[in-house]
């Protein structure tokens, strides 16, 4: 049962992982989309900010799935050495993921 479970667990990780990749590429390719709009039509597309906007809101999702895919991996067999990386990760990811909320705050305010 405990191996099923550790199976099941590791599973979930990797899918949170894929997603995330995807979340970052699909918003990617929306940026680069919205952005050769605005350069042949001025008019019709995102302006560089909103682009941005949606981008870094994007990445902030990713990092959050991605943190939560270290914490399931780390759940399945938390030697000391893995609890000390996934410390480290957090920390990392929460503390970029912070940053970049402000800033995605601070342009919705201005723009």
């Amino acid at each position: 049962m405990e191996q099923i479970a550790k199976t099941i667990t590791i599973y979930i990780s990797h899918t949170l992982e894929i997603i995330s990749a995807l979340v970052i590429a699909a918003a990617l390719i929306k940026l680069v989309f919205s952005y050769f709009q605005t350069f042949l039509k001025p008019k019709n597309g995102l302006s560089a900010m909103e682009a941005r906007l949606v981008f870094g809101s994007a990445v902030a999702v990713s990092l959050e799935l991605l943190l939560g895919a270290d914490v399931l991996a780390t759940a399945v067999a938390p030697s000391w050495d893995d609890i000390g990386k996934l410390a480290a990760i957090a920390i990392l990811r929460t503390g970029l993921n912070y940053f970049l909320e402000q800033e995605l705050k601070h342009k919705k305010s201005v723009a």
